[in-house]
């Protein structure tokens, strides 16, 4: 209020940026695949980012009705954990799964050395 910066509750009001999240949070699931399409990453990031993003999306459709006001807090809550486990489970698909893969995809000559 201080800032005088208008929020999106105000400007449009509530329901609306209620449908909003739930919007974004089905274009964050569809984003989050995208590295395993285009082999950036493995099967377990894909895995990883399905479950967390599946939970984010029942985080959001139940926001649409709320048990409680205080229950937008705890969408973003999850939204914090989401980015940081969706971060760990790509470095983990990075350096514990893929590297065995490629080594062995290279010594039977799938992959250029």
């Amino acid at each position: 209020a201080k800032a005088l910066i208008p929020m999106l509750p105000v400007v449009y009001g509530v329901t609306y940026t209620r449908w909003q999240i739930l919007f974004y949070t089905v274009l964050l699931l569809v984003v989050t695949v995208l590295p395993y399409v285009a082999g950036m990453s493995g099967v377990f990031y894909l895995g990883g980012a399905l479950v967390l993003g599946l939970v984010f999306l029942w985080y959001a459709i139940r926001l649409l009705d709320p048990p409680s006001e205080l229950y937008a807090m705890k969408v973003f809550g999850y939204s914090i954990v989401y980015l940081m486990v969706l971060f760990a489970f790509l470095l983990a698909d990075h350096w514990l799964l893929r590297g065995p893969v490629m080594a062995a995809a290279q010594t039977l000559e799938f992959v250029p050395q």
